[in-house]
């Protein structure tokens, strides 16, 4: 199995961010034979870096500051930042990847500071403070809601970079995880071919982050996963990659509602995340 190309790579490592202090970071990637890559970033241009961080934004919170710390009906989980990570109160078992902590820890290597106001709640390993909707729209917990809200909306641009992180670890994750061996050149195949067209970038960083990598066992609906490795094998091989990919997500969500428990009710999200989709196909 031969190594996802180098120049693929280094065109995503182009759009990480634009902060001095990111120069200079190191990206390590795994191939099949468990050897290692290293890919230096340099020269990053924070134009792209923006575009792609103020479309997630706009596909999670139609740019909404109110939006970056949000409790979403039917959900058992708070959503912050640009990119809606998910925090879990304490005790959730809820089947979802949680990214916020995660977060978390990256503004840590990254050196991003948390207010003091905010130091009692932004622990990277703690649970989210409010235990349901219900508790986080309680008069008493609307200051510190909106300090977290003017913290987040200063540290767009860490969190981007966080998001573009999350698209470099995940290939080597969905390689490691399972497949045969036609999969797993399907999956780099087609990865390939998405990252090398126009918006196919934008295409893969918005995906990982809105419906994960797919490998995790709980995230599924009987047996049926919606992840960004399922959408890379249900990709039709000929035609315009990001329009393949684009409709394969269409099928790998139809499909996840079809499966999913009727109580949540998940019907009412597909025209939405659908409307997502599409912009995939517009540069």
């Amino acid at each position: 199995m031969k190594y996802i190309s180098k120049n693929i790579f280094s065109a995503l490592l182009c759009v990480l961010c634009g902060k001095k202090r990111y120069i200079g970071f190191v990206f390590v990637f795994c191939s099949l034979a468990g050897q290692a890559e290293a890919v230096d970033i340099s020269n990053i241009p924070q134009a792209e870096q923006t575009r792609i961080a103020d479309l997630i934004f706009k596909n999670e919170c139609n740019r909404k500051f109110e939006c970056l710390v949000s409790w979403n009906d039917g959900e058992d989980f708070a959503s912050l930042g640009i990119a809606h990570f998910i925090w879990f109160p304490k005790g959730s078992n809820a089947p979802f990847q949680e990214s916020f902590p995660d977060l978390m820890r990256w503004y840590q290597q990254q050196g991003v500071a948390v207010p003091q106001a905010l130091s009692n709640i932004l622990q990277p390993n703690q649970p989210c403070p409010w235990q349901n909707k219900v508790d986080f729209l309680k008069p008493e917990n609307q200051a510190q809601i909106q300090q977290l809200r003017i913290f987040l909306a200063n540290t767009k641009e860490a969190q981007a970079s966080f998001v573009m992180q999350r698209l470099a670890d995940a290939l080597p994750k969905m390689l490691a995880v399972g497949q045969s061996d036609a999969e797993k050149q399907k999956i780099e195949h087609q990865f390939n071919r998405v990252a090398a067209s126009p918006n196919g970038w934008y295409a893969l960083i918005d995906y990982v982050n809105f419906k994960g990598e797919g490998i995790k066992e709980s995230e599924r609906y009987q047996g049926k996963g919606w992840g960004l490795v399922q959408v890379l094998l249900a990709m039709d091989e000929q035609g315009d990659a990001v329009a393949a990919f684009s409709d394969a997500a269409k099928q790998v969500l139809s499909q996840r509602v079809q499966l999913s428990p009727p109580q949540r009710n998940e019907q009412r999200w597909l025209k939405g995340w659908n409307k997502r989709l599409q912009t995939y196909l517009s540069p």
